[in-house]
Order: structure tokens, then sequence, then C-alpha cells
């Protein structure tokens, strides 16, 4: 009965009712009348929601297309009305977040379909070859549900992973066939980006069509032939039609603090972002020039050029930090952190070919492993499986990000603060240096979502607003602002993640007191949350409701 009146009278009163229940969440007692079930409700609805989110196949691959959308967007009220109906007076604040994170997601969906809309707006959203893993739970801004981990993959290839890559494969033709029926949108930044994505698929499965040559049998050599000539004619009709796409591919300002505070449970504006972010800037420019200042005196940095000199100084710098984040009491450090962080070490790279970060690391390898944090994390949700299941495994919709890149940019600084660098004073430049270039991007994808720069221009932004030329006119470039564009929010979660990181230290501190806080004590707390918003993890460790109360004042969304 609930649910058709819900579809009679639209989402306005679906999203009251959530409303009406975060708000009994937010505060002591509460919980709407009428309302009923208890976690193991929450828990079933989570289990159900997850499974109405993955979408059938159409003709072997997942079904993207307008009529099937617009039927699971209108049931979506449905699920959001079974959540309103959980009362979650009277439980433990850790499980109230959980009732937040099934909202978020619903969110989430809610706003793919009414506004990012990526499988109409945005070509790269039907990338199916990834060559890497993500060093976040879940791959970066919007991706399909049958995406091909190509480095999941043992070369040469067993039988049972030979049928699987078959099987990968044999999804690409009918999804890059669906793709020309779907891609309806005007968004041209998002269209161009789209095309150079959509190459770099072409040039991975030819990559792989030269490791696979004469191998894997005539049904593997078949599936590649047909995923090589889908993806080739997806990328022919995609560049055909690229001068008729004229419009603006950003959000615009309402529809990006809706989306930062209702999905991601960030409690800021696009407005405050763009404050935040210039400070943030400002302050790193400032620091860098006083800590140059400082270190005038100082032997210069030498940069490696071997591969002899990357190997022994890069292995010796995961040694010294792991060793120096357990004999400082920073964080608790279990076995795994050390191979989690040596085996993403990588290489030498010549000078010329060398992107923003990987010049940093030649300089002083240890300012990239402060922000591989990321690792620690993913090694942990392997080791350590969440208790609450809603948290075990990567939230959809990147709503990780302020906890995930926040953490990792934070500890770039806070480490440098605690003594890491105090050995090795230019480090200390670097770390600016790289705050600066995050401040700058962030700042670059606020603009082009409120369609005040293009991709293009927000790309000079990002260029000019680096210190020492570090950032080039590559394909680096061209990756970080094009996912900023396509995933909104997630440009700038680096630095809002990270100062909501250093308020969350700084409230817990005062909290605890002097006798009682301890650092490595605060990190560990943090970890065991899970890689959720941050904002709830403040609300679960400190009891402060005030920023969640703060996002569920304007939860009718602006489109």
């Amino acid at each position: 009965m609930f649910e058709a009146v819900l579809r009679r009278r639209g989402a306005g009163l679906v999203m009251g009712a959530l409303l009406m229940s975060g708000l009994g969440c937010a505060t002591a007692g509460g919980g709407g009348a009428g309302a009923a079930g208890g976690y193991e409700d929450l828990l079933a609805l989570f289990e159900d929601w997850r499974a109405f989110e993955e979408p059938p196949l159409l003709d072997g691959a997942p079904d993207y297309t307008a009529a099937r959308m617009a039927d699971a967007h209108a049931r979506l009220g449905g699920f959001q009305a079974r959540l309103a109906a959980i009362d979650t007076s009277g439980w433990p604040v850790e499980r109230q977040v959980d009732w937040h994170l099934v909202r978020a997601e619903m969110n989430g969906f809610d706003f793919n379909f009414r506004v990012l809309r990526p499988w109409e707006r945005d070509p790269a959203f039907y990338q199916t070859v990834w060559t890497f893993e993500s060093d976040t739970p879940a791959h970066e801004g919007p991706t399909h549900h049958a995406i091909l981990e190509l480095w999941t993959y043992d070369f040469p290839l067993s039988a049972a992973e030979t049928k699987r890559l078959t099987a990968d494969l044999r999804v690409i033709p009918p999804l890059m066939k669906q793709a020309r029926g779907n891609l309806t949108g005007n968004a041209r930044d998002l269209w161009v980006g789209g095309i150079r994505t959509m190459r770099e698929q072409a040039g991975h499965l030819e990559d792989l069509a030269g490791q696979l040559a004469g191998s894997g049998g005539a049904g593997l050599q078949s599936a590649l032939a047909d995923a090589r000539a889908a993806v080739d004619a997806l990328v022919e009709w995609l560049e055909a039609e690229a001068p008729n796409k004229t419009g603006p591919s950003g959000i615009g300002k309402d529809n990006y603090t809706w989306h930062l505070q209702q999905v991601h449970y960030i409690p800021l504006t696009w407005e405050d972002e763009v404050r935040l972010l210039k400070r943030e800037l400002d302050r790193a420019w400032a620091s860098l020039r006083l800590e140059e200042h400082r270190n005038r005196n100082v032997p210069p940095l030498v940069s490696i050029e071997s591969e002899e000199e990357y190997d022994r100084r890069a292995n010796q710098s995961v040694t010294d930090y792991i060793r120096w984040l357990d004999d400082e009491d920073i964080l608790p450090v279990p076995d795994y952190y050390d191979r989690a962080l040596r085996e993403r070490i990588g290489r030498f790279i010549p000078k010329e070919t060398r992107n923003f970060f990987w010049t940093a690391v030649h300089f002083a390898p240890t300012t990239l492993w402060t922000h591989f944090y990321h690792y620690f994390d993913l090694e942990t949700m392997k080791q350590k499986s969440h208790p609450s299941p809603i948290r075990r495994g990567p939230l959809l919709y990147n709503i990780w990000d302020s906890r995930a890149e926040g953490m990792a940019t934070g500890v770039e600084e806070m480490m440098m603060h605690a003594g890491l660098y105090d050995k090795n004073p230019h480090a200390r430049e670097i770390a600016w240096v790289m705050l600066a270039q995050r401040a700058a991007r962030g700042l670059g994808s606020l603009y082009a979502h409120a369609n005040m720069m293009t991709m293009e221009e927000a790309a000079e932004f990002h260029v000019k607003w680096t210190p020492r030329g570090w950032m080039r006119r590559d394909e680096l470039l061209a990756f970080e602002q094009h996912l900023y564009l396509r995933q909104p929010g997630y440009g700038t979660s680096y630095v809002t993640g990270k100062y909501l990181i250093e308020q969350l230290l700084a409230e817990r501190s005062k909290q605890l007191g002097d006798d009682d806080f301890r650092l490595s004590d605060f990190y560990d707390e943090v970890n065991q949350a899970g890689v959720i918003p941050v904002a709830l993890i403040r609300w679960q460790l400190t009891g402060q409701d005030d920023q969640l109360k703060s996002i569920l004042k304007n939860p009718q969304p602006p489109f």
C-alpha cells in the first residue's frame, strides 16, 4: 500500500520519509510513527538492494537501455520506502551509520538516473578492459557491471582461466552495440574524453592479441577478434558523432552540492569546497616557499637515475618507513603492511617519461609511499572482514572517496608533521608540492562542474598552479581531469577528506584529553570503522551528529 502511494505521488514523498527517519537516527530517540523493523531487516534490505542494483543481461551484456533504466528507477521508491520504515531509534550509533550507508547508495542510484546518466552522456562508462588494480576499494568513476579485470589473469592461461577470459571478452560486442543506442547525450567534454578512453581500450585488446597469438584455442581467439572489432567500430562511431556534441558536461553547482551531501555525506557545498581548496592551494605554495628558504643551505635532493639505484632506494625507503611507523607508535603496523607497500613500489622510469607522481618518487620515494595508505586499506579489507556486511566490501558510487582519498592525502602531511622527514628536509618541500597539485586539480574540477571552465581550461589551471613545472600535459593530466568531470566530487575529495580527517583528529584528541589520546589509537579506531564517509566515522567515534543534521537539512534534490 505504502509503495503504491509512493509511485503515485513521486519521489518527493520518499525523500521526506527518508529525511524523517534520518533525523530520527541523528538524534536521541525519534523514529517515525508506525516505523518498524530491526537491524536484521536492514541487512535483508541491503542484500535485496544490491541484487536489484545489478542490472539484468541483454544479449549477454548488462542492460542500460532507456526503458530498462526508467523501469529500475520507478522501482527505486519501493526500496526507499522499506528503508524509511525501519525504526532505528535505540540502535547503537554504528548500526545507525549502516542505515545511512544504504540510504547513500540509494541516493547515488537516484542521482545517476536523474543527473549524471553515464550510460547516456559518458562514453568512458563502457570501458570494459582494466589492466590495473585500483588503489581504492573500487575503480574510480562510473563503471559498468561487467568489467574485465585483466590484471587478475596469470599468463600463460590455464584451461579454467582461458574459459573465464573468453566469457569476459564475449560481453564486449553486445555492450559496444548497446552503447551506440544508449549514448544520446550532448556533453562534449565527456564525449571527447570518452573517445580517448575507448582508443586506449582498443590498444589494450591489441596488446592482448599479441600476448595470446596462437594460443588459447579457437573460442578465445574468436572472442578476442570480435571484441577488437566491436571496440574499433564504437571508436569510429564516436569520432563521427563528435562534431555534433556541443553541450556542457558539468552538472551545475546545485546538483553538485546535493550529490556531495546526500550521496557522499560530505557536509559542504560547492562554494565551501572552492573556499577550502583555494585556502589549501595558497597554504601549500606559501609553505613550499618557506621550506625552500629554510633548506637553502641543505644539499639538494638527487634524482634516482638507474634501475639498480631505484631498486635499492625504493626498497630501503619502504623498510625505513614501516619501521618508523612502528617505532614512533604512529599507527598499528600489521605484518602485511610491508608486503602491501613493497609490491607497489614500481620500477625505474627515465626522466623524460616520468609523470608528476613518479617524478616525486625518483627524488624522495617515501613522499608517495605515505599516500599509498590506500594499500594498507585494501589489504586490511582482505585480511580482516568487517563485522558489518554493509561495510565489508566497497560502497557503490565511490561513496568511500572522502575516507580513502582523504586519509591517503592527509597522511602525506600528517607524517611530515610527525617527523618523518626530519633527516631529509627537502622531502618536506615535495609534500607541499603534492598538496598544491591536489588543490589545483580539485579547483579545476569544481569550475568545470559549474561550467565555468571547459575540461581543457581546468587542465590548464591544474598545470599552471602545480609548482616546479612537474605537472605536464601528459596522460596523467588527461586522465585526472576527465575522471573528475565524470565523477562529481572525486577531484576535491583528496583535500576535503583530508580536512574532515584533520578535524576529526582535533576533536577526538580534545574529547579524550591529553592523558588518554594516543595517535596510534586514533588511526586504529578510524580504520576499524571501515572505508566509509568521514562524517559518519566522526559520528560513530565522537557521538557528534551536527554534520549529519546539516546534511539532512536539505534532502530534496534540485533536479
